[in-house]
């Protein structure tokens, strides 16, 4: 198999835009992780598993959705509002002590303090991205503005239906065309919904993602410590981090969709 340099080959794929739509749960705060780890306690207390599959079919879901889902998956005995509950009671105090995914921070701040204009998708509710959002005005407060899909009446489906994106698009001062938009996700829900918008997306995934899934996205990285912004003709940040200083610990970073082959079975 051919090898592939950590930095694109060719650049080609990539088309510019002039405003970025960033996702919330796993992409800026590493919530996701805590609402599964919820979820899985929530299951296990009444004799079931959250396996991966379920996990990556409901990720990026609003919380609604997500209970349905699971319900019906695990049949568990409980109403879609009694499962959000027990979610929350062991989600909810883990929140104001949850770190920032690897490089979001810097990123964000980087595109706001060059102009360019930022905006959150999220499928929370806006009652939960206000405790997320508590104590971090300091990101927070540089976007342009924040849709909520889990309780925004604009946004009629959620993830993987477009709505949300094009929704958070059309509220930009500028209302740019969908193809000007870049996404930024960490779920399939996601990335699809992106997709099914217009807009190129930038996946960061969990390990476990499978390639057929991550392949549709179009970009994936490890981690936003490795975002590339210049990529889609928007502003190189200036410094990179230590960890990409060496390029021998980058080699795997980059993922050039439209050349790598499959990883072996």
């Amino acid at each position: 198999m051919e090898a592939h340099c950590c930095v694109p080959p060719s650049r080609a794929k990539y088309k510019p835009v002039t405003h970025v739509i960033f996702d919330l749960d796993g992409t800026i705060l590493d919530t996701e992780r805590i609402n599964d780890e919820a979820i899985a306690e929530v299951a296990e207390n009444y004799g079931r598993v959250f396996t991966s599959d379920l996990r990556r079919k409901v990720d990026g879901t609003p919380a609604a959705e997500k209970a349905r889902v699971v319900i019906e998956a695990l049949d568990l005995p409980l109403s879609q509002q009694e499962f959000i509950d027990l979610v929350r009671e062991i989600y909810d105090p883990k929140i104001p002590n949850c770190p920032f995914m690897p490089g979001a921070e810097r990123l964000i701040t980087h595109l706001h303090d060059h102009n360019v204009p930022i905006a959150i998708a999220t499928s929370s509710a806006e009652d939960s991205f206000a405790l997320k959002a508590r104590d971090r005005g300091h990101v927070f407060d540089l976007f342009d503005h924040v849709v909520c899909g889990g309780s925004d009446p604009a946004v009629e489906r959620p993830k993987p239906a477009p709505d949300i994106y094009l929704v958070c698009a059309s509220r930009f001062a500028e209302s740019p065309r969908p193809a000007d938009c870049l996404v930024i996700e960490d779920a399939p829900n996601g990335v699809a919904g992106a997709l099914a918008a217009g807009m190129q997306v930038v996946m960061v995934p969990n390990d476990d993602v499978p390639y057929d899934v991550w392949s549709t996205a179009t970009l994936r990285l490890d981690t936003l410590d490795y975002m590339m912004p210049e990529l889609f003709g928007l502003p190189a940040l200036s410094e990179k981090p230590a960890s990409t200083q060496d390029p021998s610990t980058v080699s795997t970073v980059f993922s050039e969709l439209a050349e790598q082959d499959p990883p072996p079975e």
